[in-house]
């Protein structure tokens, strides 16, 4: 039987703690990247947007008929909003995500040549994508030293003692995880956070017994 030894007041410190906890991860999950399907900055752009109150598998499920006719704003222009509403209707939200997608599009070939621009703070002002969108984009495509705070990330933050249990603030959590994360895991945390949430620490019966953090004493349980 393995004991778990962790115990409140970790005497290495919150950096140390987190150093190990993420090293745990990177062993147990790897260096994995998103699990949505895309083929250029821009149907990722597309895809995190559709991801919105969707997963991931849906969303790969109805892109494969999209980025076949549709993986540039131009093409996605020609497509057309009724056509694109069927095509992505299994993600729910659909009319919504819809709209967005069209004036990304347009304004994408309107002010910056077609292109994703590479900077959080443009991406962040395209319709349909947010700070957490941004980030996650950010991360995917540059490995930029950012963390998306999703359900997932905001959940195992809560349950490790990164943050306080409970907390939903998602700026906050960002602020406070970017704090404490070592520099050289900022590239991989957000990957590795949501991974353990979506498949081993999920919010309704958690893993606990196939957990790495609880068998190497990282971890209380819950």
């Amino acid at each position: 039987m393995v004991v778990n030894r962790f115990v409140e007041g970790y005497n290495g410190g919150m950096k140390n703690r987190v150093n190990l906890i993420l090293e745990a991860l990177f062993d147990f999950i790897g260096h994995r990247k998103s699990e949505l399907n895309y083929f250029n900055p821009y149907t990722f752009a597309v895809a995190v947007l559709l991801s919105a109150q969707s997963t991931d598998k849906g969303v790969n499920i109805a892109t494969v008929e999209l980025f076949k006719v549709a993986d540039t704003p131009g093409k996605m222009l020609d497509l057309g909003e009724e056509k694109l509403k069927k095509l992505i209707k299994r993600t729910g939200f659909f009319n919504m995500k819809s709209k967005h997608i069209i004036a990304m599009s347009e304004i994408l070939e309107r002010d910056f040549e077609g292109e994703l621009p590479a900077t959080r703070d443009l991406i962040e002002t395209l319709p349909g994508l947010g700070r957490k969108s941004a980030n996650v984009i950010m991360n995917e495509l540059y490995d930029a030293p950012y963390i998306g705070v999703d359900t997932h990330v905001m959940r195992v933050a809560g349950r490790l003692g990164f943050v306080p249990k409970g907390s939903k603030n998602p700026i906050k959590i960002e602020e406070e995880l970017l704090k404490i994360v070592p520099k050289k895991w900022l590239p991989y945390a957000g990957h590795l956070l949501v991974l353990f949430g979506r498949y081993t620490c999920m919010a309704k019966k958690p893993k606990c017994e196939a957990c790495p953090l609880w068998h190497r004493g990282l971890c209380k349980g819950l």
